[in-house]
């Protein structure tokens, strides 16, 4: 005799919401933010799941590829699915191939990491970056993700939103003080970005982390949209204040040819080496 299948459980309120999935989603968004191999019961304790639970998940998740065991370390990492699945995203923009070798000239130019991040649920997502040689650097690593408020590309982003998504944003995430620098109030930060599109760049000054400040600009698709953002991160004692305007310069100038690389209307007078 046939077994009847066993319908997947969603939520009460009838949206199929699925706990279990939601649980394992948990579970390799963990992994993802991580810097190294993590444990189980670290794993279990940072996705807020007991410890059998995040063990039958991440078996589960093994078995498809999408999460790693080391048996000999007794870790878990990230599994090449997860890594095929995720890139899937990429060829449907193009937008690091597109961006790639303005962002290498750009630090080349300038001696500094340059790094592309995207808008997502209110926080700016680094997609790509291009170190800069000198041993002291800044740089945020694929994946990565920063509050928009106090953040170089996260400030790009909100000066090209309208006033009605920077107010969603801000009152969605709020304006936690990060650093003595932090902009922590909504008039500041509305007038720090209506300063930033004045000039076609914002600035972090050490508002994220002391002793680094960026210098970013949002890119623009063709429908005139905010696409990105690509910043120039670096410790303070060489990004300096009678820098920044050049800098910002450069960064301008890079969005932009990003901006025409993708499609987006750019006056060509503006992509002009300043």
């Amino acid at each position: 005799m046939r077994r009847k299948s066993k319908s997947v459980k969603a939520s009460p309120a009838g949206t199929g919401y699925v706990k279990s999935l939601d649980k394992a989603l948990a579970l390799l968004e963990r992994l993802g933010e991580a810097d190294n191999a993590l444990t189980l019961s670290d794993l279990a304790q940072r996705a807020g799941l007991p410890l059998p639970t995040a063990h039958r998940l991440l078996r589960t998740l093994e078995r498809r590829r999408f999460v790693h065991f080391d048996a000999a370390q007794t870790l878990w990492s990230i599994g090449v699915k997860t890594f095929i699945v995720g890139n899937a995203f990429l060829p449907r923009r193009n937008l690091i191939r597109q961006a790639f070798p303005i962002m290498r000239d750009l630090m080349e130019r300038s001696g500094e990491t340059t790094n592309l991040a995207v808008e997502f649920d209110g926080e700016a997502v680094f997609l790509a970056h291009v170190e800069c040689r000198d041993m002291m650097r800044a740089s945020s690593r694929p994946g990565s993700h920063v509050a928009l408020y106090c953040s170089g590309v996260g400030k790009a982003l909100l000066s090209a939103m309208s006033d009605e998504e920077v107010t969603h944003v801000l009152h969605q995430h709020g304006l936690e003080r990060i650093t003595s620098n932090t902009i922590d109030s909504p008039e500041r930060m509305r007038a720090d970005l209506a300063e930033s599109r004045l000039r076609g760049y914002a600035v972090d000054n050490e508002e994220h982390a002391l002793g680094v400040r960026c210098v970013a600009a949002p890119i623009f698709d063709e429908s005139g949209h905010v696409l990105a953002a690509i910043c120039l991160s670096g410790p303070t004692a060489r990004i300096t204040d009678d820098k920044i305007s050049l800098l910002g310069a450069w960064v301008t100038r890079a969005a932009r040819l990003i901006t025409a690389e993708f499609g987006g209307q750019v006056d060509e007078r503006l992509l002009a080496e300043p």
